[in-house]
């Protein structure tokens, strides 16, 4: 079977985040098949997708794994598959996917971008927890919980160049949260065409960093909506790679937008 590498929130090779994709022709192969191929990836995610019998809910199963473990949710990985599919004629308009979340879908509009529709994430507050600063290397503004589906930690920090200078122990920061760390920050300069920052680590699930974690933004969406009293703003994400995320809050829904570009197409010669 064919597998491509999509690099997601971009429009140019090995920026961004890049994500393994493989469609099927029929059911799910054995969970331990899906997460050797995954670990052999050895990138952030690898997404399985099926077409669905017509007339449900939705037309494609999709499913994600890490190279230690399946999540509940993608943005990146999402945003790929609904390129590959666009891409290759096998999906047309709006896709609706199945997935451990429920029914998300994508839409590519005619200018390249495509269109994720995720539901939002709750915010709760937590107290300050002085061993994050200390697995951070930084000091913490404030801290919050995000949903179950999300599972990270979202931590704002004090400015720009603190998000970018991070250097965390992840090895301490895995005692921390269900899924990840997201840190995130006020822009230094909107002017450049992005309204916050953002890093994701995730050692949990054997990912110190995360280029661009569309799902996370589910999350800073409500968070730097509040602050900074705009429901459509543009995220940057990553350390040394980077992309752009742009972002519509729409009460329990989160729309994501972003490009994407096939950088490998291969052929996959293990067979489940």
């Amino acid at each position: 079977m064919r597998i491509r590498i999509v690099d997601a929130f971009t429009d140019r090779p090995f920026h961004g985040n890049p994500a393994g994709v493989l469609v099927l022709d029929g059911p799910f192969p054995a969970d331990d098949w899906l997460q050797q191929v995954a670990a052999e990836v050895n990138l952030s995610e690898t997404a399985f997708v099926r077409p669905l019998p017509p007339g449900g809910d939705a037309d494609w199963a999709l499913r994600w794994f890490t190279p230690a473990g399946e999540v509940d949710m993608c943005g990146h990985a999402t945003l790929a598959t609904a390129h590959v599919l666009n891409e290759n004629g096998l999906a047309k308009g709006l896709i609706r996917f199945e997935a451990r979340c429920g029914v998300l879908t994508a839409e590519a509009g005619a200018d390249g971008t495509v269109t994720m529709d995720f539901p939002t994430s709750s915010l709760t507050p937590v107290d300050p927890v002085p061993e994050v600063a200390r697995a951070l290397g930084a000091g913490i503004v404030s801290l919050h919980d995000t949903a179950a589906h999300i599972g990270d930690l979202l931590v704002e920090l004090a400015d720009e160049r603190t998000v970018r200078e991070l250097a965390p122990d992840h090895a301490a920061l895995r005692a921390y949260a269900r899924r990840g760390v997201i840190v995130t920050a006020p822009a230094e300069d909107p002017s450049r065409g992005y309204d916050f920052v953002s890093r994701g680590f995730f050692p949990v699930h054997g990912i110190d960093e995360d280029p661009v974690t569309g799902s996370a933004h589910t999350a800073l969406a409500p968070f730097w909506s509040a602050r900074l009293s705009r429901t459509e703003m543009t995220g940057l994400q990553g350390g040394a790679r980077r992309g752009l995320v742009r972002v519509t809050l729409a009460g329990e829904r989160t729309l994501l937008t972003g490009r994407a570009v096939t950088v490998i197409d291969g052929e996959l010669l293990t067979a489940p």
